[in-house]
């Protein structure tokens, strides 16, 4: 879950820059996805904790993600309503509850933001796709419902989708 969101500091200079555009691009395979209808959307496969971004050629860039815990996993279809390079993060009333020592807000660019260095927010829910602080998460049931990825696939993925992309999440 990712609480509210700012956008950070210095946000348009780092963009302007082209801060997200030089993380190298560590999207971990185009594989066959042929699946009518989902072309430009992107396609969240709980079970098998990967996140597909599904091309108009009948392949997909399929990215390993951390998914919700079991009891914080949920199933539907959204879209981005969002971008973010560097949010600041507030922890949401469950995940302060569960871990009360966290402080109210967490700037982004920081060591213990758990949204890592960019995020997307997920219209319809208090989710997004964001990156993570913690690595060695990605490939497991870790989140309150978040998808956590790699820091360096949130900034390819970042620069491949826009806002109003459509989102499915399957169990």
């Amino acid at each position: 879950m990712f609480g509210k969101w700012g956008m950070g500091t210095g946000v348009a200079a780092a963009l302007t820059a082209g801060l997200l555009a030089a993380a190298p691009v560590q999207a971990r395979e185009v594989v066959p996805f042929n699946e009518p209808g989902l072309a430009g959307s992107l396609v969240v496969r709980t079970s098998e904790r990967r996140l597909y971004l599904v091309n108009w050629d009948g392949t997909a860039i399929r990215y390993p993600v951390a998914v919700g815990k079991p009891g914080k996993q949920w199933a539907g279809q959204t879209v981005i309503d969002g971008k973010y390079f560097q949010p600041d993060w507030s922890p949401p009333s469950d995940v302060k509850r569960d871990h009360p020592h966290l402080p109210n807000l967490i700037r982004g660019g920081t060591r213990g933001n758990p949204m890592g260095v960019a995020a997307m927010t997920l219209r319809g829910g208090e989710y997004a796709i964001h990156g993570t602080n913690k690595p060695s998460s990605i490939g497991t049931f870790a989140s309150y419902g978040c998808i956590r990825m790699y820091n360096q696939d949130i900034s390819d993925l970042f620069q491949r989708v826009s806002v109003g992309t459509q989102v499915y999440v399957t169990r």
